[in-house]
């Protein structure tokens, strides 16, 4: 990988404790960094492990469970000064996990998923009148796993600032966004199984569809789908 800008090492931004407390991190396992490295290693192998179908009667529940915690060391990042890496260029990482990797997730998440993949998010909400779009639950997952994968890498090779600047500046620019939109997705869907409301289908919507110009709302845009069809396969019961 050819050498990038630290875009986000802004002229006069507060430099974090980036140097002797940040490269102990590997030494104290109270350190932020050891407990933020840990979260999203412990949130990778969990999304991959739920990707392999073994247990998909459990599978929106615990990817509700996993987002969730993600989402806390996004935001303690979030509330963190700014980390400054200690180069002005990102250093190479040499071989990283093959794209393909991230395909293989976001196809097996895609299956499993079927047929609530789906979903309808505003990407702005201080943005008025921005109209809802399709987005899909398998690419979000897909798409933070490689970006925490990426900070994940630098972590390994002793590089903590620079994977705690990554983490920090991607949360802020895609997977914290991300991740948040898939929450809600994933809380929804629970939410009304558990409530026992109708779920409407969502076969035929896609992600390029333009749902401001759809007739009707989300809920009209296919045949209806009990509760009760999505709730065994999907490891979610119903209130009685």
């Amino acid at each position: 990988m050819s050498e990038t800008t630290n875009t986000a090492a802004t002229a006069g931004a507060p430099k974090a404790s980036n140097d002797a407390t940040l490269h102990a991190a590997t030494q104290n396992p109270d350190d932020f960094a050891v407990q933020i490295s840990d979260q999203i290693e412990s949130f990778i192998v969990a999304v991959t492990e739920i990707a392999k179908g073994d247990e998909p009667d459990s599978a929106v529940p615990f990817l509700l469970l996993e987002v969730s915690q993600l989402l806390l060391a996004g935001g303690r990042l979030g509330a963190h000064e700014d980390i400054v890496p200690d180069e002005r260029y990102e250093p190479d990482l040499g071989s990283e996990r093959d794209a393909d990797d991230a395909d293989e997730l976001r196809q097996s998440l895609a299956r499993m998923l079927d047929p609530v993949d789906v979903y309808s998010e505003v990407f702005d909400p201080y943005e008025p009148r921005k109209a809802p779009v399709a987005a899909r639950i398998s690419d979000d997952l897909a798409d933070v796993v490689t970006d925490l994968r990426h900070g994940m890498a630098h972590y390994r090779a002793g590089r903590v600032t620079e994977a705690l600047w990554w983490w920090q500046f991607s949360y802020f620019s895609n997977w914290g966004s991300t991740a948040s939109a898939t929450l809600r997705a994933l809380q929804s869907l629970v939410a009304h199984v558990r409530l026992n409301q109708p779920l409407d289908d969502l076969d035929g919507l896609d992600t390029d569809e333009d749902l401001s110009t759809a007739e009707g709302t989300l809920e009209e845009e296919a045949g209806k789908v009990m509760a009760e069809e999505i709730a065994g396969p999907l490891g979610l019961r119903p209130v009685k």
